[in-house]
């Protein structure tokens, strides 16, 4: 059964968020001012969380929440009557990155019991408490240090973490989430266009996002300066500290190990077969064939989240630019939340 009071209620934090987005500082009133204060607090805690990319994030949250978007999303399932507690352990490695399986949780009549990231702990109360007010308190939730008194769990960690996770709810209906990281296909003949929106894929939210490409196939006589001369809108990127961190870190252990590499000065590339590459690392293999494409893709799908690639190459893909913007029926895992909470 929908709930029209909370469906509502979030289609107004939408329009709230939107029209955040859009005023000038001098216009902000009461609630603009204090949703501007968390970001800026949130960039100082976890200088990850830029204003930008908060922004942004929020901006791909405010365009999903119309109601049309929404009951589309719901349709597809029979939502159960009897509320049960599910426990959440969020993520905090991109901004938001949990906000999804608590609006799963909500509008599938279930009250969340929410442990936060320590990277994230501020934004996300902010937006429950407005949305609860937008629906008339018809949402239920709770904010947590430990989780107790839960009927299921969704649980998200590292694979080292993920293992604990099992293990620790082990006797529990759950979905416990792992590393993941996104690839992309070139054919060849991808437009510059379209090799500056891949550069999206890989840059934003500094490359720490499951949905970041971190691992390109290329052809066998693709030239890589066609990638750092469309990369060059990031450049900027190393000017962030603990970007710089990172990349000065990585290109110092390659060049005491004399590894071959190829460096932009914000980025290096490396020939590698591994999915997943160190942070300011793109790791990239060269392909004669689809055969090799395919069983790449295949021998590495429990850990890819999303794949980039054209239309031509016939694979369950996402178009460049477009990793970091999902749709409600787009699930972290490949792993149907939604269809997991109409049974808990």
């Amino acid at each position: 059964m929908l709930n029209e009071d909370k469906i509502l209620g979030l289609v107004k934090l939408g329009e709230f968020i939107t029209g955040f987005l859009q005023k000038d500082e001098k216009d902000y009133n009461k609630l603009d001012e204090n949703l501007a204060a968390l970001i800026k607090r949130s960039e100082l805690e976890n200088p990850w969380f830029t204003k930008e990319n908060q922004y942004y994030n929020l901006e791909q949250w405010a365009s999903l929440f119309t109601r049309q978007n929404i009951t589309d999303w719901l349709a597809k399932y029979q939502l159960p009557n009897d509320p049960k507690r599910v426990g959440l352990i969020l993520a905090g490695n991109i901004p938001l990155v949990g906000f999804h399986d608590v609006i799963s949780v909500l509008l599938s009549n279930h009250i969340p019991v929410i442990k936060l990231s320590s990277k994230d702990r501020l934004v996300l109360p902010f937006l429950l408490q407005l949305w609860q007010e937008f629906s008339d308190n018809k949402i239920e939730y709770e904010l947590v240090e430990r989780l107790e008194n839960y009927d299921a769990v969704i649980a998200t960690g590292s694979n080292n973490t993920a293992r604990y996770l099992e293990y620790y709810f082990k006797n529990s209906l759950s979905i416990i989430r792992k590393n993941r990281t996104s690839v992309a296909v070139l054919r060849g003949d991808e437009t510059d266009e379209e090799l500056q929106l891949l550069a999206d894929d890989i840059f934003r939210y500094f490359g720490l996002g499951c949905r970041n490409v971190t691992r390109i196939l290329i052809p066998k006589d693709f030239k890589l300066d066609r990638l750092f001369e469309n990369f060059i809108n990031y450049k900027e990127i190393i000017n962030h500290n603990k970007y710089a961190n990172n990349y000065d870190y990585n290109r110092a252990v390659y060049l005491l190990n004399q590894d071959l590499f190829w460096d932009n000065n914000f980025v290096m590339m490396k020939e590698e077969q591994q999915l997943f590459s160190p942070l300011s690392v793109i790791n990239f293999s060269r392909y004669e064939n689809a055969e090799e494409i395919n069983q790449f893709l295949e021998d590495n799908k429990n850990d890819i989240q999303a794949i980039v690639a054209k239309p031509e190459l016939g694979l369950s893909s996402v178009g460049f630019g477009q990793t970091q913007n999902p749709s409600l029926d787009t699930y972290a895992d490949n792993v149907d939340t939604m269809a997991f909470l109409s049974v808990v």
